[in-house]
């Protein structure tokens, strides 16, 4: 491609943008990236079930999940949690739900863009990264409803130069010639190459994937000059967005909030719109630094070099030797499991989920239904079901109906799990008469076939071994909780494993005794 620039004034704009629009639409991976985007940022905004619809997200992606827990094993986050989180509710709890769903949006977009042409793009990648945590920063100090939507659109800002350094990278390289060159901004650049902004041309891309408008809007450009206090939520969106790339491209350069003139000058266009003082800075450089390393890292294997602008690389704000050793994975039990699927290390396991729903509790800022997913996923991962699920009892209809899930279960399978306990003279009946955690290692075994209730057999015909534990508060059933696998276990459950099961039960009960 011929370059761009003054020398060359009669470049054909319109076919260039015309040739990167055609790349960029036939990409067949970017609509798969979209709808993932697109799931989380919906499911992260459905309310009282936000917390269960992000959690339940995340653990249907098991690279994701690896993600966020090294996420939240992370020296930055695991120092505050006391030990090792093997669990994504333990991990929300813990980052808190704004930036799991952040960091979630931030993961999804370095898979789905970081294997083309990688040195630009992993670095482009970088920016958008330490950009999103500074926008959730600011969010933090905001008294605008919904504020957090400023990490989402902090994330997205440089999203027209992430689209063209992945698709024509000899155009990007001609863009960033002229800001290195001729001192350009990378607007003015990008229209002199392509006949429009980088914003326009990721507007474009974001509107296909249903990104909300009001994300959208926020990536416009400001006018030049001191910005001015945000007289709309709208405004105060673009206002972060704009501020948080241009301190994530200095905040990767290693600079000084105090001595350098490029830091100073931002704080000065920014201060008064954005309640900034120096100390701020100072404060704000020094914490998106350390979130930035923990989430780079969190993508490994191998740490993202960063770049301070579409040109010129920098040197990484990450220590060349940041990344997980797999400590997680094999203390987590991967690679170790019974033919059954259960970890041979359950009891660690089930140890680790008893602590956090411990720490949970005494925190003083536990809701029941958090705690409840955080019981179904340890009971779940400790022990290898493909789903775990809480059951709940309708006095009205004498009916138990499964309320919260978690695992391989498909939501007309959970939709079907409404059932009575008959004549009770069936397994879950006779768990419930006498409250007894039952634990099945083999659902075909002689003895227990009789005992299998009709409606069982015809929901989940394939469970093979489960568990059924039976919620009685005040001698009468709240619900049960109840997992299972296609397998038989004939390891079984030994006592220590058993205790441990029990006291997540105690919990549990305590937990929703006083909701009750």
């Amino acid at each position: 491609m011929t370059a761009a620039s003054p020398a060359l004034p009669n470049i054909d704009k319109t076919a260039v943008r015309d040739a990167l629009l055609q790349k960029i639409t036939g990409d067949s991976a970017l609509p798969a990236l979209g709808s993932s985007i697109s799931q989380v940022i919906h499911l992260a905004s459905s309310g009282d079930e936000a917390v269960r619809n992000l959690a339940h997200y995340v653990l249907s992606n098991a690279g994701l999940t690896q993600k966020m827990l090294r996420l939240a094993n992370t020296v930055v986050y695991r120092a505050a949690s006391g030990g090792q989180v093997t669990t994504i509710s333990k991990a929300i709890f813990l980052l808190g739900f704004d930036a799991v769903k952040t960091s979630a949006l931030a993961m999804l977009l370095v898979d789905g863009m970081s294997g083309k042409h990688a040195q630009d793009v992993r670095a482009e990648l970088s920016l958008a990264l330490c950009a999103s945590i500074v926008g959730r920063e600011l969010a933090r100090r905001s008294h605008f409803k919904d504020s957090e939507e400023a990490a989402v659109a902090a994330l997205f800002k440089n999203m027209g130069r992430l689209l063209v350094a992945s698709h024509d990278h000899l155009l990007y390289k001609e863009i960033a010639a002229l800001m290195s060159a001729d001192g350009q901004s990378a607007t003015r650049a990008s229209l002199t190459c392509i006949g429009c902004s980088f914003e326009a041309l990721a507007e474009g891309v974001l509107n296909e994937w249903k990104i909300p408008d009001s994300i959208v809007k926020a990536l416009a450009p400001l006018p030049a000059g001191a910005v001015k206090v945000a007289r709309s939520r709208h405004e105060w969106l673009q206002q972060v967005a704009e501020f948080s790339a241009a301190a994530a491209a200095l905040i990767v350069q290693k600079r000084d909030p105090v001595d350098d003139t490029a830091s100073r000058l931002l704080l000065e266009q920014f201060s008064t719109a954005l309640n900034l003082d120096q100390t701020d800075m100072v404060a704000l450089y020094k914490t998106v630094i350390e979130q930035s390393r923990a989430l780079i890292a969190s993508n490994g294997p191998e740490p993202l070099p960063v770049a301070s602008t579409v040109s010129v690389a920098q040197e990484s704000i990450l220590p060349s030797d940041i990344m997980m050793h797999g400590e997680l994975e094999l203390e987590m039990g991967v690679e170790n499991f019974y033919p059954s699927g259960k970890p041979m290390n359950s009891k660690s396991l089930l140890l680790a989920g008893v602590k956090d729903v411990t720490e949970m509790i005494s925190s003083g800022r536990c809701k029941v239904n958090d705690l409840i997913l955080l019981v179904l996923e340890t009971l779940n991962h400790s022990l290898g079901f493909r789903f775990a699920t809480l059951c709940v009892f309708d006095a009205r209809s004498g009916q138990f109906r499964a309320r919260l899930s978690l695992g391989q279960l498909p939501p007309s399978v959970q939709a079907e799990l409404i059932f009575s306990t008959g004549n009770g003279r069936d397994l879950f009946a006779l768990a419930l008469a006498n409250d007894a955690d039952l634990l099945i290692s083999d659902a075909r075994a002689a003895n227990i076939t009789a005992l299998i209730p009709a409606w069982h057999r015809s929901v989940l015909p394939d469970a093979r071994s489960f568990i059924v534990l039976p919620l009685l508060i005040m001698g009468k059933p709240f619900g049960l909780v109840y997992a299972d696998r296609i397998h038989a276990a004939p390891e079984g459950v030994p006592n220590d494993e058993t205790a441990l099961i029990k006291m997540l039960k105690g919990q549990l009960l305590a937990v929703l005794k006083p909701h009750h």
